[in-house]
């Protein structure tokens, strides 16, 4: 048994289990102002390449935008990755947290520079595009429609949980980035976008439905700038997402924890040790989404 650090604090324990010294770390700010800039750019040419993708008024025009939503994805992800973890979403940075990945500090700095990188990038939208384009897609934002907010929370959980399944399990995966390499591993989540974007475009059939949100913040900036209907049920586009989420860590306890990056065992550890106190700060990484 080791011996109980006479010297700590309950205070001090609680603020370094959540990370609290990185907030005066310049790093955790500059990745902070990477994912600000990311999140802004992926939803400005997510938005306008999935608009231009419905312009055709074609129904099979849906099918070309899982492809757009590779591409956009994938580029804004070997951008990102390097300099902050790339994570761009409040989903993968929740799930960060739940992992033990990141500290509770750096996940809520993330959080707010992804969400005012969303309000930045509708707004850059808002402002040079035609008004009439505006109404008519309700600037990009996200909407139940006529499907009912019990029925579009059930398909928000689902295509959340896509994501997670495929993006967070290879990307969380040790194993995976030595044997595919990051631009591969990349590739992979780039794909589990596309694919939840693909099954919840698909799964309803109902045309006044635009799919899952499968980002809490990207449906926060349109709600502000253009309000009404965005309103209507906006709390499913925040609620499933991280349901998704615990659902999946639940999940991911029953995996092989051999080869992952950090399993349960690791926060479970570090609230043991925040109760007796010690040196007990986070291992600095940033997840890869």
């Amino acid at each position: 048994m080791g011996s109980v650090d006479q010297g700590s604090s309950p205070d001090t324990g609680f603020l370094s289990f959540i990370g609290a010294h990185e907030f005066f770390s310049p790093e955790l700010w500059r990745a902070a102002i990477t994912e600000f800039v990311s999140t802004a750019f992926l939803l400005l040419t997510l938005t306008l390449a999935i608009m231009a993708c419905l312009d055709y008024n074609d129904t099979s025009s849906k099918l070309l935008i899982p492809f757009a939503v590779f591409f956009i994805a994938f580029l804004l992800l070997i951008y990102a990755v390097p300099l902050s973890g790339g994570h761009m979403n409040p989903v993968f940075t929740f799930i960060a947290v739940l992992r033990g990945l990141i500290t509770i500090t750096r996940a809520i700095i993330y959080i707010l520079a992804q969400c005012l990188g969303s309000i930045m990038g509708f707004f850059v939208i808002k402002s040079v595009m035609a008004q009439s384009e505006v109404e008519k897609y309700a600037l990009g934002g996200c909407r139940i429609g006529g499907l009912g907010p019990g029925t579009a929370l059930v398909v928000e959980v689902t295509s959340n949980f896509v994501v997670l399944l495929v993006g967070v399990t290879v990307g969380f995966d040790k194993r995976r980035w030595e044997e595919l390499g990051s631009a591969m591993v990349c590739v992979v989540v780039a794909g589990s976008f596309a694919l939840g974007v693909f099954v919840s475009t698909v799964i309803t059939g109902r045309a006044d439905y635009g799919g899952a949100g499968l980002n809490p913040a990207r449906c926060l900036g349109p709600a502000l700038w253009y309000g009404g209907p965005l309103w209507d049920g906006h709390w499913v586009f925040w609620c499933g997402p991280f349901l998704a989420c615990i659902i999946y860590f639940g999940y991911s306890l029953t995996l092989p924890q051999k080869g992952l990056v950090l399993g349960e065992s690791h926060i479970v550890k570090q609230i043991r040790v925040s109760c007796l106190g010690g040196n007990n700060s986070l291992e600095h990484y940033h997840g890869k989404v």
